[in-house]
């Protein structure tokens, strides 16, 4: 029989009002050894395609475990793969998982969704060798 079983909780963050169009998981019991899985799915349309993970234990701040985009590896930082997955395939909805459950993992656990700013710069070299730039904010 299993020792017991551990809550996490979990809420969406996102920087605009409480009906901020950001859905995930928001009550997951697992039991040790196994992986908890979460998803995160949004309607804010295809600009909102970054999707961040964050962890906040017991007395402890808030960390930012990875941050994701489609179709590219996840960004896990100082955080180990060992312990941590996500993945995202779309704009719209990705998942995070905390994989051999220990009671040290009991916390609260956020997603959020960012739409970026890309500055693109681009140099020409004139014959007389003077530098033109051009930024362009997308």
């Amino acid at each position: 029989m299993p020792e017991k079983c551990f809550c996490f909780v979990f809420y969406c963050l996102i920087c605009s009002n409480t009906n901020n169009g950001v859905h995930q998981t928001s009550r997951l019991l697992v039991e040790r050894g196994q992986s908890a899985q979460m998803n995160c799915k949004h309607d804010l349309g295809g600009t909102y395609f970054e999707m961040c993970w964050y962890q906040q234990l017991p007395e402890e701040n808030l960390k930012q475990i990875v941050s994701t985009v489609p179709y590219s590896e996840p960004d896990f930082g100082d955080f180990s793969q060992d312990k941590f997955s996500a993945t995202k395939s779309e704009a719209e909805s990705g998942s995070f998982t905390v994989k051999n459950v220990e009671p040290g993992d009991s916390g609260v656990y956020f997603c959020a969704v960012s739409s970026h700013t890309v500055m693109l710069i681009f140099v020409k070299l004139h014959k007389n060798h003077r530098l033109s730039l051009a930024l362009c904010l997308t």
